[in-house]
């Protein structure tokens, strides 16, 4: 018991987990002090048994294995084996010729069996028997191994661009996680470096064969002139023992080497799945029974021939039937209903969180004929071009918004699709593949043959063609877009347009962590110092509400900053972060024009509203209807005018006004820009083109 416990104590275990860290170095250091050192005929025999073995292990390794990359250390181990084998080879040829005047066992009992046992002790027929291993060897499993591979490892190469593609698309469509898809690319880089590296491997086999035969002819020839001429053996006597330890020598290094080989062209020849060899060739073999009756019965009239051998025929012949009885048989089995079982009474279940379901933030909805365009198996044009859009958003506004949720609804109309937000339909539409969209935009000329219909983003009128008449529409004015430019055009807009229900908590306090990398004081004496995340959240959705971008994050956290001594109101906020844009925000509207031209409230009518609003407070002026009828209908001409002319509409009023008259006109107006005087640079000149609220 106690020589047990000192074996199996701790420390001992321990010692033994630190020698493991030596074993790689250690054997390539012996391995090539084998070449060099003489060897006991003792450890000869040892290390030609070892060498057997590990071949032995490494195709049960290679038969168990479901994937080639799997066994990613396998080009290393044909190096260090191919290694091990020619320092054997060394380390034999030394003895052969040192001692081979002794006997047949000068080199070892290892590589006298194989001379004695495998060939009947007859040098010609070991010859013979050595070189058709070689050839076999090299010309046969080792070419066609490396051809496989290298085949393999060019393919590989050729796909990583679209895998590494529809990883992207999985990740941006959130079917899959930042691990998950972490672990694919490092999956796809190592079947190219595996494959690589087993074609650069395939040529240590092919040397080891061709070094073989040098080795087995220097051996030859050196024997028999040492035997000759320095141990004074006739002819006979010197060519007999020399060649059979040559012989011996060749055949225990190539058996190994043949073994490898095969192992090799396994691995390589794998198609990846689930299965190992060993389960893939019973589940394959065994699926038709009508195979094994066909080969039984052509077995079985070859055996009547007259001259045949009948009796082994008529085996092979009743094998193939029995086994195909019996795959028969078990199909039968498997094929039978089970019988039926008493219901088993469960007592039902208790309702539990997991029966609430979440609710997408954005999501997009097809009709099962529009599965094609976002279906990863089938290189789904939208998904690619939904990824594009999130990226474009997220430069342009200054946010990431929340992953698209694509599903198919057999509910839909089967070229109709839905884009919900928060669970409800915030836009639909339908296209049609393999169809083309001509949109006029205005100045289009010509009518085309198709079915009339309206570009589901802007409201333009358009029309569905098919693809010969692309280039007609094209030359008349027409924007002709695909199906799936359609749909992305579509969710652009949708995004944009609700781009501030888009903006959840989440995403402000992600947003705030990304600027905290840079601006981390910043972030850090702002919330939840001065001002709640709930505040910085409504300041931004007004500002994102009103299409003011929040890429400038330094300055609106520098804003709030300043202003949130004084006050916690969220439009009040609003309206000093705008004063800080106030370049950017002019910039959008007017990028190269210095002069801006704008539309102001009649004196009059401006100051009642300004009286209004500093009685009323935060409800805003109340209007009375006749009056607010006529404000919004002279907006909404006013800013149909601008838009026929290219220009952008702007409404300049008083700060107190500008928040309730930019709700106010939103509806009627959406295009219309409310901006207050203080929110105008100083470079900027000032042109009053129109009065709102003057008598028609």
């Amino acid at each position: 018991m106690s020589e047990a416990a000192a074996i199996t104590s701790p420390s001992m275990l321990s010692r033994i987990a630190r020698l493991r860290n030596f074993a790689a170095p250690i054997l390539v250091v012996v391995i090539l002090a084998m070449m060099m050192i003489p060897l006991p005929t003792f450890v000869l025999d040892l290390l030609f048994t070892f060498n057997i073995a590990i071949s032995l292990l490494v195709l049960m390794v290679v038969v168990y294995t479901t994937r080639a990359v799997d066994f990613s250390a396998f080009p290393t181990v044909i190096l260090l084996t191919t290694l091990l084998r020619l320092s054997l080879n060394v380390a034999s040829t030394r003895a052969v010729l040192l001692y081979g005047h002794e006997g047949g066992d000068a080199a070892g009992k290892v590589i006298e069996s194989f001379g004695n046992f495998l060939v009947g002790g007859n040098y010609a027929v070991g010859l013979v028997v050595f070189i058709i291993l070689v050839i076999i060897n090299f010309v046969v499993i080792t070419k066609g191994a490396g051809r496989i591979a290298e085949v393999a490892a060019r393919f590989t190469l050729d796909a990583m661009p679209g895998k590494q593609l529809a990883i992207d698309a999985d990740l941006n469509a959130g079917l899959i996680g930042e691990a998950e898809a972490r672990k694919r690319r490092q999956d796809i880089t190592s079947e190219a470096d595996f494959y690589g590296a087993m074609d650069g491997a395939s040529k240590f086999v092919r040397g080891d064969a061709v070094a073989g035969i040098f080795i087995m002819l220097v051996n030859i020839i050196g024997g028999l002139a040492i035997g000759i001429f320095m141990h004074d053996l006739d002819v006979a006597e010197a060519a007999r023992n020399y060649t059979l330890l040559t012989v011996g020598d060749g055949l225990v290094a190539q058996v190994p080497a043949l073994i490898l080989s095969t192992a090799a062209g396994v691995l390589v020849t794998r198609v990846a799945t689930n299965q190992d060899m060993n389960q893939e060739l019973i589940a394959q073999f065994g699926a038709n029974p009508r195979t094994y009756y066909i080969v039984a019965v052509v077995m079985g009239v070859m055996g009547l021939v007259p001259g045949m051998p009948h009796l082994a025929f008529l085996l092979i012949a009743a094998g193939a039937a029995g086994t195909g009885y019996l795959i028969e048989a078990r199909g039968r089995v498997a094929d039978a209903p089970p019988p039926k079982a008493e219901p088993a009474k469960t007592e039902p279940t208790e309702v539990s969180w997991s029966d609430v379901g979440a609710v997408d933030a954005l999501g997009l909805e097809v009709g099962y004929r529009l599965i094609p365009l976002v279906d990863r198996a089938q290189d789904g044009e939208l998904l690619r071009r939904i990824r594009g859009i999130r990226k474009k958003v997220a430069a342009e506004m200054g946010f990431l918004v929340p992953a698209v949720h694509i599903r198919d609804n057999l509910e839909l109309r089967p070229n109709a699709y839905r884009i919900t937000l928060k669970g409800v339909e915030a836009a639909a539409g339908d296209v049609f593949p393999g169809m083309f969209m001509a949109i006029n935009p205005g100045r289009a000329i010509g009518q085309l043959n198709g079915t009339p219909t309206t570009d589901p983003a802007f409201g333009l009128p358009a029309v569905w063609i098919d693809a010969g008449q692309r280039e007609h529409a094209q030359s008349n004015g027409y924007t002709v877009v695909d199906a799936s430019t359609v749909v992305a055009t579509h969710l652009s807009s949708v995004i944009q347009g609700h781009a501030s229900d888009l903006l959840g908590r989440a995403e402000v306090q992600a947003l705030l962590d990304h600027v905290g990398k840079e601006n981390g004081k910043l972030v850090e004496d702002l919330v939840p110092k001065l001002i709640p995340l709930a505040t910085v959240q409504r300041v931004l959705q007004n500002l994102l509400t009103e299409g003011v971008h929040i890429r400038d994050m330094r300055s609106i956290l520098e804003a709030l900053a300043e202003h949130a001594a004084r006050t916690q109101d969220a439009d009040e906020l609003t309206a000093a972060v705008r004063v800080a844009l106030a370049r950017a925000i002019v910039h959008a509207i007017y990028p190269s024009e210095k002069d801006v031209e704008v539309m102001t409230l009649d004196g009059p009518l401006e100051q009642m509203l300004t009286q209004a609003a500093a009685t009323r407070g935060a409800e805003g002026p109340g209007l009375e209807p006749g009056l607010a009828e006529r404000i919004l209908k002279q907006a909404s001409s006013f800013a149909s005018a601008r838009e026929q002319v290219g220009q952008p509409a702007v409404l300049m009023t008083s700060p107190l006004l500008r928040s309730m008259l930019a709700r106010f006109l939103r509806r009627a107006a959406p295009q219309l820009k409310v901006l207050s005087q203080s929110e105008m640079p100083e470079n900027r000149v000032v042109k009053v083109v129109s009065v709102l609220g003057g008598r028609a």
